[in-house]
Formats: C-alpha cells, sequence, structure tokens
C-alpha cells in the first residue's frame, strides 16, 4: 500500500469533501483556527505528524458511544496545552461518567441488552484545546473521497470506519461547552453538561443541541439577588473572573437587579486571565473606594478567590467584606484554605445536590490493578498518594517514594466526593433514558439496536432528551425546559467559625423558584449575629425626605422638612394646614395651642393694678364729690360736667378688665363699645370746658354780655351730642360686622413651630382699634388746641391751666404708644404687648386726667377745708373786666421788661 495510515480528516477543499448542512465552500471568518484547517491547511500526508499531537483518551467499546469531556488537567503553562492533574474536578468526575456506563449496562430495565461505550478526553481546561479535540467525534460524520488513494497492488486501501458518537457528556467549563457546541451542533450532536451554567448557553438558537443538568446562572443569579435582598442590602460590587462563566454570570446579576429594583452595582470589576503581580491589591483597593458597598457578589474560579482574599487580608481588611459567592465557590475548602477569617460570614451558593453513596464504594475500591482503563487513574494514583510509580527505562527520584499499589483510597489519602458527580451520573443517565424512550418506539420488541437507530440520528435523540424526566441518582427530578435548562435548585450556604465547634459551612437555606433563608442560623465575623449593613445611604430618620443621587437610585441624602412641613412620604415634605403644627418627629400633623391672655400673666398684672388703683382713686373723687356736693370748690369746678368727665375715666380704667378677659361675642361687644366711648366721653367733656373758658373771655373782649351756651344744661348738651358721634359709629360698625372671635394662628408662628400658638381674640384688627380710637383722638387734639389758646387766662379763673397741662401730658403719653403699638407688629408676643401697651396708655391718660382736674380739689376739701368757702359773688363783667385788665398789665409788664433790654443794648446814637 502506498499509504498505511488512516486517511486525514484534514482534507484541502479540492478533495471534493462533501459537508453537512450545504457548505458551499470554506469560510474562515466563522470558525476557529482548528475549523480552517479542516478547509484548507492539511493534506493526508501531515496526518501522521498529527498523531503525536492527538492525546490520549478512554475508549470503552459499546453498542452506541457517547463523547465524554472533563478537565482532567488543568491548563498548561505557557506553550503547553495541559498542566498538573485536577483529581476532584478531572478524575472524580470521569469516573463518574464511567461509575454511571457500569449502572446502566448492569441494569436489566434501562437499555436491555444495548451496552453504551464511550470515548472520553481531556479539554485540559482550555477551550481552544477541547476545540480540537472534540473533532474526534465529528470523524464518522465527515464523509471522505479516497478514490484516488490506493495500496502498492493497486487496490483500494482497508480504511477501518471511525466509532459513531451519537451523544457527548460534558463539557465543565461554560467557555469550553461554548466553543465545542458551535461544532457539534453543525454535525447534529446532542450535548449535555453537568456543568456549565454561563446563561449565554440557554439561547436555544444558537446552541439548540446544548442541554444542561445544572441550573444555569441566570437562575443562580436570581437566588443571589433574592440573598441580596433578602439581608436588606441594596449596594453591593461584583466582581467577575474574565471569561464567559464568570462575565454572563455578573451580567445576569446587574440585569435580574435592574429588573427587580432597589438594588444597585457600586462596581463592577473583572480579574483578568493573566493577572499581573499587584492585580489583586489593585481590585480591593478599588472596592475600598465605594466601602460602603461591603457586599461583593463574586462569580470567579477557586484561583482567582483565593488571591481576592489573600488581598484583603493583606489590606488589613479582614471582617470587611461580605462575600456571596457562586456554585464556583460553593462549599469548597480550597478557595479558603489559610484565609477563613477573611472568609468568615461568607455566603455561597451551590445546586442542591446529595453524596452519592454507590460511587464513594465504587471510587474508594479503585486500584492500579482493577481500573486499568482510565489511562490517567496511574497519574492520579501518584499525585493522590504522593509517590511515583516505576516505569521501564525511567529513574525514580530517590526524594520521592515508591508507589507500591497497596495504597488505598480513602485510607492513606482523605477523600471528600466531588460535588458535581451527582450531576455527571445524572447527565449519562438522561441520555440513557432518552435513548431508552427512542428505542421502544422505534425499535419495539427488537433485541439490541434496529436498522432505525443505526445511525442514531441527532434531531430526533434531541427530542427525546427533552422530554425526559426521571428521577436522578440524588432522588431529585431530572428534566429540561425548552431551552435545554435543568431547573433551579440550590442550597445556600454559609462560613462559620464563631459558636461552633468545627467551622465550616452551614446549610442556611434552599432557593428554588423562592427563596427559603434561615436567618437566625446566620452569623457573621465574631460570632455577631447582626446582618451588618451594605448600602449606599442609610434609611431616613422620621421626619427627613429622601433626596435622590442623580444617576444612583439607592443613594440619597437625607433632608429635615423644616418649619412648618411633615413626612409626606420617603420623597416629599408637605405644610401642614394652616391651624396645625407638625408633631416633634415630623412625620404628621397636630392642633396649635390656643392661647389668650391670662389674669396670671405678667402683661395682664400690671395694667390690671393701675386700672384698680385707678378705680379706687375715680371712686373715691367721685364720693368726696357727692360729699361735698354744695361746697364752692365743687360748685366752682362744674359738678355736672365733672361727675360726667369722671365717668369717662372710669370707663377709661375699666376697659382694661375688657380687654384682658377671654374673648367672647358678649365680651367683643363690650371692647367696641367702651374702648372708645370712656376717652369719647373724657375729652368731650373736657372740650366742652375748655370751650367754654375760650368763648367766654374772647366774648370779654368784644362786648360785657356773656355767649351763648355757657349754662350747665347747656354744657351737658355739648358733651353728650360729641359721645353719640362715637356710639353712632360703634352701633354701625355692630350693624355691619356683628362682634365675634377668631383664632389668629399667623400672630404667633415663629419659624420654630414648637412655638407656635393660636390666638384667640376679637375681630378687632389694629387698624379697626386705630379707627375705634381715631375720634376721641380728635376730640383729645382738639381739646388740647383750645388749652393753647386758652393759656393766658389768669390762674385765678376756673380749669384752664390744669386742663392745659392735661392735654399736654396726655398727647404725650399717646405718642408714646404710637410707635410701641406698632412697632411690635412682628413679635410673636404682639398680641400680649400691644394689650399691655393700650391698657397702660389709657390707665395713664385717665390717671393724669384725675390727677391733675380733680385730686388737688380733693386735697383742698379734705385736708384745707378753710379755704373751701364762699368767696364775694362777682358779676360777669366785673370778672371780665377783671380778667382782662390783668391781661393787659401782664401785656405791659412784658413790653417794659422788653423796652428796658432794648434799651441797654443800643447803642447811643447821638454821638
Amino acid at each position: 500500500m502506498t499509504s498505511k495510515s488512516p486517511p486525514s480528516l484534514h482534507y484541502h477543499c479540492q478533495y471534493g469533501m462533501v459537508w453537512p448542512f450545504g457548505w458551499g465552500g470554506c469560510h474562515s471568518t466563522t470558525w476557529p483556527r482548528l475549523l480552517w484547517m479542516l478547509c484548507v491547511g492539511m493534506s493526508p500526508g501531515s496526518w501522521a505528524s498529527h498523531q503525536h499531537f492527538h492525546p490520549h483518551s478512554i475508549k470503552i467499546p459499546g453498542d452506541i458511544t457517547l463523547g465524554g469531556l472533563f478537565p482532567i488537567h488543568a491548563r498548561g503553562p505557557h506553550g503547553l496545552p495541559c498542566g498538573e492533574i485536577k483529581k476532584e474536578k478531572g478524575i472524580h468526575r470521569m469516573e463518574a461518567m464511567l461509575y454511571a456506563l457500569d449502572q446502566i449496562n448492569s441494569d436489566p430495565e434501562l437499555l436491555p441488552n444495548i451496552t453504551l461505550g464511550a470515548r472520553i478526553l481531556d479539554t485540559c481546561s482550555r477551550d481552544t484545546y477541547a476545540l480540537e479535540q472534540s473533532l474526534t467525534f465529528v470523524q464518522a460524520l465527515i464523509q471522505k473521497d479516497t478514490s484516488d488513494i490506493r495500496c502498492s497492488n493497486g487496490e483500494p486501501p482497508i480504511i477501518r470506519k471511525p466509532e459513531r458518537v451519537i451523544g457527548v457528556i460534558g463539557a465543565s467549563a461554560s467557555s469550553v461547552s461554548i466553543m465545542v457546541a458551535n461544532v457539534l451542533r453543525l454535525f447534529e450532536i446532542p450535548q449535555i453538561s453537568y456543568a456549565s451554567t454561563a446563561p449565554e448557553l440557554s439561547d436555544n438558537n444558537r446552541y439548540d443541541f446544548f442541554s444542561r443538568v445544572v441550573p444555569p446562572d441566570s437562575y443562580q443569579a436570581q437566588a443571589m439577588v433574592d440573598i441580596v435582598k433578602a439581608m436588606g442590602w441594596n449596594y453591593v460590587s461584583t466582581l467577575a473572573s474574565e471569561g464567559s462563566y464568570g462575565e454572563s454570570g455578573v451580567d445576569s446579576f446587574q440585569q435580574i437587579s435592574r429588573e427587580a429594583g432597589g438594588l444597585c452595582i457600586a462596581q463592577s470589576l473583572k480579574i483578568p486571565r493573566e493577572p499581573k503581580p499587584g492585580e489583586f491589591d489593585k481590585i480591593i483597593k478599588r472596592l475600598m473606594e465605594t466601602s460602603n458597598a461591603r457586599g461583593v457578589i463574586i462569580f470567579a474560579n477557586e484561583d482567582d478567590i483565593k488571591r481576592v482574599l489573600e488581598a484583603a487580608k493583606r489590606a488589613n481588611l479582614t471582617g470587611h467584606f461580605l462575600f456571596v459567592g457562586s456554585d464556583s465557590w460553593g462549599a469548597k475548602s480550597s478557595p479558603i484554605l489559610d484565609q477563613e477569617d477573611v472568609a468568615e460570614g461568607a455566603v455561597t451558593i451551590l445546586p442542591k445536590r446529595a453524596s452519592i453513596e454507590g460511587f464513594d464504594q465504587y471510587f474508594t475500591s479503585r486500584s492500579l490493578e482493577n481500573n486499568r482503563r482510565n489511562i490517567w487513574f496511574a497519574e492520579f494514583w501518584e499525585d493522590d498518594f504522593r509517590c511515583k510509580l516505576t516505569r521501564p527505562g525511567i529513574k525514580i527520584d530517590s526524594e520521592k517514594k515508591k508507589c507500591t499499589g497497596e495504597e488505598r483510597i480513602n485510607r492513606d489519602t482523605a477523600y471528600e466526593q466531588e460535588g458535581k458527580v451527582q450531576f455527571v451520573i445524572d447527565a449519562v443517565y438522561a441520555m440513557a433514558h432518552a435513548l431508552h424512550s427512542m428505542h421502544l418506539d422505534l425499535c419495539p420488541g427488537a433485541m439490541g439496536v434496529c436498522d432505525k437507530m443505526d445511525p442514531v440520528e441527532g434531531r430526533l435523540l434531541l427530542n427525546y432528551i427533552r422530554s425526559v424526566n426521571f428521577n436522578g441518582s440524588a432522588g431529585t427530578g431530572v428534566l429540561f425546559n425548552e431551552n435545554g435548562d435543568a431547573p433551579g435548585r440550590y442550597d445556600i450556604f454559609q462560613y462559620q467559625m464563631s459558636n461552633t465547634t468545627i467551622p465550616g459551612y452551614r446549610v442556611i437555606g434552599q432557593w428554588t423558584n423562592n427563596l427559603r433563608l434561615n436567618m437566625e442560623e446566620m452569623q457573621w465575623s465574631g460570632g455577631d449575629r447582626q446582618i451588618p449593613d451594605s448600602v449606599c445611604s442609610f434609611p431616613c430618620n422620621p421626619g427627613e425626605r429622601k433626596k435622590m443621587v442623580k444617576g444612583v437610585p439607592c443613594c440619597w441624602h437625607c433632608e429635615l422638612c423644616d418649619g412648618y412641613q411633615y413626612q409626606l412620604d420617603e420623597m416629599n415634605c408637605e405644610t401642614c394646614p394652616f391651624n396645625m403644627r407638625p408633631t416633634p418627629n415630623r412625620t404628621s400633623c397636630r392642633s396649635t395651642p390656643i392661647i389668650k391672655l391670662e389674669w396670671h400673666s405678667p402683661w395682664a398684672i400690671i395694667p390690671v393694678f393701675l386700672a384698680i388703683l385707678g378705680i379706687l382713686a375715680t371712686s373715691f373723687v367721685v364720693i368726696t364729690f357727692i360729699r361735698f356736693n354744695d361746697t364752692p370748690i365743687v360748685r366752682a369746678s362744674g359738678r355736672e360736667l365733672s361727675y360726667v368727665l369722671l365717668t369717662g375715666i372710669f370707663l377709661i380704667y375699666l376697659i382694661t378688665f375688657l380687654m384682658i378677659a377671654e374673648p367672647g361675642a358678649v365680651v367683643c361687644a363690650f371692647r367696641r363699645l367702651l374702648l372708645g366711648l370712656g376717652m369719647a366721653i373724657t375729652y368731650s367733656a373736657m372740650l366742652t370746658k375748655t370751650n367754654r373758658i375760650y368763648r367766654i373771655f374772647e366774648q370779654g373782649k368784644k362786648s360785657v354780655s356773656p355767649p351763648k351756651f355757657i349754662s350747665p344744661t347747656s354744657q351737658l348738651a355739648i358733651t353728650f351730642i360729641l359721645m353719640s358721634v362715637q356710639l353712632l359709629g360703634v352701633f354701625v360698625w355692630f350693624a355691619v360686622i356683628p362682634p365675634h372671635t377668631i383664632i389668629d394662628y399667623e400672630e404667633q408662628r415663629p419659624p420654630n413651630p414648637e412655638m407656635a400658638r393660636g390666638v384667640l381674640k376679637c375681630d378687632m384688627s389694629d387698624l379697626s382699634l386705630i379707627c375705634c380710637l381715631s375720634y376721641s383722638i380728635v376730640l383729645m387734639v382738639t381739646c388740647t388746641v383750645y388749652a393753647v389758646k386758652s393759656r393766658g387766662v389768669p390762674e385765678t379763673f376756673n380749669e384752664a391751666k390744669p386742663i392745659g397741662f392735661t392735654m399736654y401730658t396726655t398727647c404725650i403719653v399717646w405718642l408714646a404708644f404710637v410707635p410701641i403699638f406698632f412697632g411690635t407688629a412682628q413679635s410673636t408676643e404682639k398680641m400680649f404687648i400691644q394689650t399691655t401697651t393700650l391698657t397702660v396708655s389709657m390707665s395713664l391718660s385717665a390717671s393724669v386726667s384725675l390727677g391733675m382736674l380733680y385730686i388737688p380739689k380733693v386735697y383742698v376739701i379734705i385736708f384745707h377745708p378753710e379755704q373751701n368757702v364762699q368767696k364775694r359773688k362777682r358779676s360777669f363783667k366785673a370778672v371780665v373786666q377783671a380778667a382782662t385788665m390783668s391781661t393787659r398789665l401782664s401785656q405791659k409788664s412784658n413790653d417794659k421788661q422788653n423796652g428796658e433790654t432794648q434799651n441797654k443794648i443800643e447803642p447811643d446814637r447821638t454821638q
């Protein structure tokens, strides 16, 4: 034969390869490097050299062959595809597939008379390397033209037909599954993963032949969002390893948190595939830029998790960060080894699983003698027992002990079943159940594989896979939705060190479409059972509203509802109604207290004291005048007008009590009536007196006949006419606006609402009060004018000068009243100050009138009765003449004095 090697799979396009799905040529832009090599790269002669590159694989013979992809080795260092062996994720999981095949092949009920075989490959934890190996699964599906290949005798070569893989179990990493799924779908080979959880694999349009027995990270992300919200956190950071698993997991978490609302991402950081020295320290430093976001959602591989914890410890941040880890952390001890204090309190999530007892018995009984089908088992043996096997021609390092072969797993080394073993077994059983159902439908009653299942049609098998529903190895249901995803069932763990005899992971809840979390079982750094905070802003106190930070819905500033505002809701403050004020915590409004001027108030005591003294003094004067009614002094003072004037003074004193009394309709009516009436009576009588005196002496200058209307009766009539004007105005006021009370809430409404009061008072504004007193003020001013005009009347004539002094003093009192009254209009004590000022001013003006007009008379009447005698009665003419002469003499005396003064200062002009 011209060639002993089987024909290469890497044909040039000129060989006329028949591609499935009507490929029309080679498209390098849509395929990774190796598929491009399928089109244009290798010639038949290069096959032999490629064989040296092809890795070892496990071949289990059977009627139907399943493919298997497992990370037997870690990613190799630069330039090498594979690194050290992975005991748990690699060997445990791969042995789980072999165990499942043994169980199925020995089960008479499942696929009877049909043996399942396998071709198992190592992905070396690298997506590109796994893609190259996965081409082994599609060899039998590529139709090849070998017509130009001949043996040396001219006969066509005998080419062994490649085994046909009808389905693949794997891969482990999401990035590997994504790469492999792109190839397998082109050849319609169904794939069931036992560990790939990237959400993008749920896209049934791109990965239609992909299924998985583990829930996607979108479920995991939903569970993590529910956990974060259950703990009351609303501000967290995310940390992801670069790659499809980490990045898609974080993307799902962010998307779900946005849709759910109430959760904000402070920072979203990525760990590079090949981190530089100091990279993790930089990550911790960046996380501390938003130190309030203590919660860190981490989708990362074990190595990255460990390095993050180490960096946090170096930064003295033990206990600060509160990690919520994905299933890549789960309940593993390797990521937290020697970093337990930093990891304390970490909440992790893991698909609900159970330890399979049968697998433990199977695996711990494996030895070098009974497990020769696992070509990597010897390497595992050396690594697990830290010894070296002897090989022909290879010297053993003297520092390493020699393997005896008598070592036993779980006796000479620690053993713990890897977490995904259950899912590997379930994935193999899912494929077996699908084949079983397919066999029952296509080959009823047939023993073994019938023609309809040779070959197995991939798309039909996919339909049967999606329809399986059975109890898996852990007793939980195994089924798939329309996207090939398994239902989400998770256990929630927390790593605890305090208050427990053995530090470790403790189950604190479950998630199956909804969260069940046992908060009482949770504890944090130092054994604290209070859930730490991870919030951007703490809740506002009662009476404070939130002012949101633009662009960050979980961050806000708290602003106190100030003034008379209360907290309407968490975002808004509202002003209380005018008759209410906010409660001390400003969460609602309460009625404003009502006050009035109390009798015991200092503002009332002084006016009442003055009024009582004034009333007593007035009463004493009235009693004295009545007692000595017919004496000359009483008669000379004009008894009739004196009694009227004293009545007015008495009413002025009396108004003080009405101004302080509790406002009511009757009190308010009397306030209106008496406030101006007392002064109107007083100053009407005074005006009548001063006008009478002025007219008498003015008339005396012209004639000896007396002026009209100077008799007592006329004087009384004039006084009552002047008084009636005030009464008429008051009654008109009564008719237009009936007296009533009001509560003034504006008068005592200071900036501090605790000091706010409603003032109960009569409906008398400052303007109406001034209008009420305005007539009395007019009488006062007019009386003062007449007093000024009558200032030249001799002292011996009547009361002109005492009245003058009275009016001058009264004007001074009221001039002082005006600025005090109106100057306190903005004061919170306005009502008290104005009431006191008004009553005191009125009492003072009444006291001035009483003291200057009547106290001297009473003094003479009581203490000098000898002066209270009748003098010679003179006629009006004599009185006028005497007054006129007195005036003239006074004027001459003044002129003479002025002349002498002028002569003294005038120079001698004759010289």
